[in-house]
C-alpha cells in the first residue's frame, strides 16, 4: 500500500484537493486556538494544514513520504506549520493524554490495524478530547459501482459501520453518529455519491 500512496501523491495535483473536508471544516469550532490535534493517515495534508491555519497545533502521520512532501509544501504555501511523521498506521506514537482531538478523515486501514489505531487514539486524548471521524461505510461498495470516481477501498474489511465505531471507541460519549449518503467533490479521487459514517465522540473521564 505504501507504494500505491507514494505513486498517487507523487503527482503535481493534490489527489483529494487542498480544501479541508467539509465535515471537519464544519466541526472545527469545537476546538480552540492552541489545541493539539492528531491526524492519522493524513495524506497530502489538507485537513492538518487547515487546522494549522486556524490556530491549532496539527500533528499528522501517514505511511507515504510523498504525502509528507506535499503536506509540508501546502503548509509552507499557506504560511503555517504542521508536524508530520512518516510511519505505518499502527506504529505512530504520541504521549497518552496529550492531545485535544484526533481527526480521522478517510483514514482506512485493514481491520486489525484500524482497531489498534482507534485504541491508540483514545489513549492519546485528554479527558473530554474529541474524535472527529468520516469514512466510507460498509454499504459504500454499491456506490462505487455506480460512481467509479467516488473512490474508497474495495475490500469490505477496510470499510466501517456504526457498530464498529461503538465497539472501537467504547469510552466515548457519542455526540453524533450517523450513516449518510453524501455527494463528494474532493479533488480528482473523491467525486460522486457515497455512503459514509460520520462520528463525533468525547472521551469520558
Amino acid at each position: 500500500m505504501k507504494e500505491f500512496w507514494d505513486n498517487r501523491y507523487s503527482l503535481e495535483n493534490y489527489a483529494y484537493g487542498i480544501a479541508p473536508n467539509e465535515f471537519f471544516k464544519n466541526q472545527i469550532y469545537r476546538f480552540k486556538q492552541g489545541d493539539i490535534i492528531i491526524f492519522p493517515a493524513e495524506g497530502e495534508g489538507r485537513n492538518a494544514v487547515f487546522a494549522g491555519e486556524t490556530g491549532m497545533l496539527a500533528k499528522a502521520f501517514d505511511q507515504s513520504v510523498e504525502g509528507k512532501r506535499k503536506a509540508e509544501k501546502l503548509a509552507a504555501d499557506r504560511g503555517c506549520a504542521i508536524e508530520y511523521q512518516v510511519v505505518d498506521g499502527g506504529s505512530a506514537e504520541y504521549p497518552d493524554n496529550s492531545a485535544d482531538g484526533a481527526v480521522f478523515i478517510y483514514a482506512h486501514f485493514d481491520d486489525a490495524t484500524r482497531k489498534k489505531v482507534h485504541l491508540q487514539a483514545a489513549n492519546w486524548l485528554k479527558e473530554k478530547g474529541l474524535i472527529i471521524f468520516e469514512a466510507f461505510s460498509k454499504n459504500h461498495l454499491a456506490y462505487q459501482a455506480q460512481y467509479p470516481g467516488v473512490g474508497g477501498p474495495k475490500e469490505l474489511s477496510m470499510l466501517v459501520s456504526k457498530e464498529d465505531i461503538l465497539e472501537e471507541f467504547p469510552n466515548f460519549h457519542v455526540l453524533y453518529l450517523e450513516e449518510e449518503i453524501i455527494d463528494l467533490n474532493e479533488g480528482d479521487c473523491h467525486c460522486g455519491k457515497g455512503s459514509v459514517i460520520r462520528f463525533i465522540g468525547e472521551k469520558n473521564s
